[in-house]
């Protein structure tokens, strides 16, 4: 069986960890890395998508970044309690002709005894921005870098 540290129940360090640990792995836009931190029967509710597995998931993630360029995400804990964790997020990407994006909102995690997520609920707004108002930088290009 495979572990994925932090496990639950989380603390506020522990699910300060596992927050940046999921905002870390999907920075990269590997969807196969990014589906080995959920169980292989996930379910995810994103926007109005249902998806069970990681199967699923992988396929998900690879159309979004094809659309989603340039993605760049934060997340922030808002709650946690038992196996339970609840993030706040933006991230921005570009489309094909060029127009910039903001995305944002809520997700609820659910974790197996393993620390791999079973369940993500994730409800998204999006907002178009101009390229000068981003502020979902890469580390690089952040303010006073």
């Amino acid at each position: 069986m495979t572990v994925r540290p932090p496990v639950p129940p989380f603390t506020e360090q522990t699910a300060l960890a596992k927050v940046q640990a999921a905002e870390d792995a999907w920075n990269t836009r590997d969807p196969e890395r990014v589906a080995l931190a959920y169980t292989e029967d996930s379910e995810w509710r994103n926007r109005d998508r249902f998806l069970t597995g990681r199967a699923e998931i992988v396929t998900f993630l690879r159309e979004k970044w094809q659309r989603e360029l340039d993605y760049r995400l934060r997340k922030e804990l808002w709650a946690w309690a038992g196996d339970r964790i609840a993030v706040r997020f933006e991230y921005e990407w570009h489309d094909a002709g060029g127009q910039w994006w903001r995305s944002y909102g809520n997700e609820n995690w659910e974790f197996a005894p393993d620390g791999l997520m079973r369940k993500r609920f994730a409800s998204i707004n999006d907002l178009r921005i101009a390229e000068a108002d981003r502020r979902v930088l890469p580390e690089a290009a952040a303010p006073g870098a």
